[in-house]
């Protein structure tokens, strides 16, 4: 029952994506030339969104689908992890015009490819936790 709720909350997120056009390859690539601030504009609203769900959690202390509190733990200060990181975040958005939620969503449309895009992630994801020990947190 729980997978019903969530697979419908995916289906609506998914349509929201595609309604925004926000797996549009033009907005992509409007992105990166800077021609448009469309999906600075979703980035950004979901930044905002992100921050006050977080606020209203920390501040009502919620809790999770199976009844525990979030524990959110402070992160480490740290500039290069995240430059890092968001450069083969960016380079592979930019390789492959999509970023991990929509490639899900551009298969269900019926491209195919994407399905090699969906490997190379988790490929790749599998590699980072093979190495995560190795690199510096």
């Amino acid at each position: 029952m729980k997978l019903i709720k969530y697979t419908l909350l995916g289906m609506f997120f998914a349509i929201l994506l595609a309604k925004g056009e926000v797996i549009s390859w033009y907005r992509i690539q409007e992105m990166f030339r800077f021609h448009s601030f469309h999906m600075y504009g979703v980035i950004g609203s979901a930044v905002v969104i992100g921050i006050i769900s977080m606020l209203i959690i920390k501040k009502k202390q919620l809790k999770d689908s199976s009844g525990e509190f979030f524990q959110i733990k402070p992160k480490d200060k740290s500039f290069y992890r995240y430059l890092f990181g968001g450069i083969i975040f960016g380079l592979g958005w930019a390789l492959t015009g999509s970023c991990p939620g929509p490639m899900y969503i551009l298969l269900g449309y019926g491209y195919t490819q994407f399905v090699i895009v969906i490997f190379g992630a988790l490929l790749g994801t599998f590699v980072y936790g093979m190495v995560r020990k190795y690199l510096p947190h």
